[in-house]
């Protein structure tokens, strides 16, 4: 080997591995502060625009997930309203029934018309308040209603049920009576109003059972997909701590190294000592 002051190959080589090491400790450290082995498209382009991807795809999901939250409430107002409904019909039914009595007074008559007048009334009423966020699914002016159902837009469908005086056959065209043979001729009429309108809620009661399950899909669907982008970007830590460990040593041993290169040259000053 060359024995020269002006150029030292051992310090050079020292000094290229202790920079190469540092250049690695830096790199781990970044990885244990922020928990992930791909944290900038210069860490690894391909890996890094693969998660943003799909990072983007799962955040699209909670807008997802909130529109078929609105559904399944809107569908639960319908429903609610639905029940009351039904109740009402029923009462309705037993009004006339009482009414096709030919052995009741006017007054009893009278009122139990009044009172079957009432219940239709709030048939209608109870139609057109099943609202939720200004939507509704019985007051029979919508026909459908789509919800998000995917992160490219894709919808949910949902059929809407006509639980109104119309949709059920119940306007006060059909339903007035004014003799006991008139009120026992709207039983039939009424049965049939409960038969379609229990109907119409086994078809809501159907498509919220869809609306629960795609919702839960969704939520798994995210969480694979979290999943999916911890598994490419994140850092495995035990690993990266044993590997600070490592990379440290080595950094005060490369320290070590250049310090003895560097006192190479001055040896060369024994050979002019007389």
């Amino acid at each position: 080997m060359l024995n020269s002051i002006n150029t030292n190959p051992g310090a050079m080589i020292a000094l290229q591995n202790l920079n190469s090491t540092n250049t690695e400790l830096a790199t781990t450290q970044s990885r244990i502060n922020t928990g992930k082995k791909v944290g900038s498209a210069k860490d690894n382009g391909a890996i890094w625009s693969m998660a943003k991807m799909q990072t983007a795809s799962a955040s699209s999901l909670n807008a997802v997930k909130d529109s078929l939250s609105r559904g399944q409430s809107t569908i639960d107002v319908a429903l609610a309203a639905g029940d009351t409904i039904t109740d009402l019909i029923s009462k309705m039914k037993e009004k006339v029934l009482a009414a096709s009595d030919t052995s009741l007074n006017t007054a009893s008559f009278n009122a139990l018309k009044a009172d079957f007048v009432s219940l239709r009334d709030q048939i209608q009423k109870a139609a057109d308040n099943a609202k939720f966020n200004g939507v509704s699914l019985a007051d029979g002016k919508t026909a459908q209603l789509a919800f998000l159902a995917n992160s490219d837009g894709g919808t949910f469908t949902v059929a809407a049920q006509d639980l109104s005086l119309a949709g059920l056959g119940l306007t006060s065209a059909n339903t007035n009576f004014t003799t006991a043979a008139e009120a026992k001729s709207l039983i039939t009429n009424l049965t049939s109003a409960l038969q379609t309108a229990t109907n119409k809620l086994s078809s809501l009661g159907t498509a919220s059972t869809g609306l629960d399950t795609h919702l839960t899909f969704v939520g798994k669907l995210q969480d694979s997909l979290d999943a999916g982008v911890g598994n490419l970007v994140d850092a495995d830590l035990a690993k990266e701590s044993a590997k600070l460990q490592s990379l440290q040593t080595k950094q005060q041993l490369g320290v070590q190294a250049l310090s003895i290169a560097n006192q190479t040259p001055q040896s060369i000053l024994s050979l002019f000592k007389g």
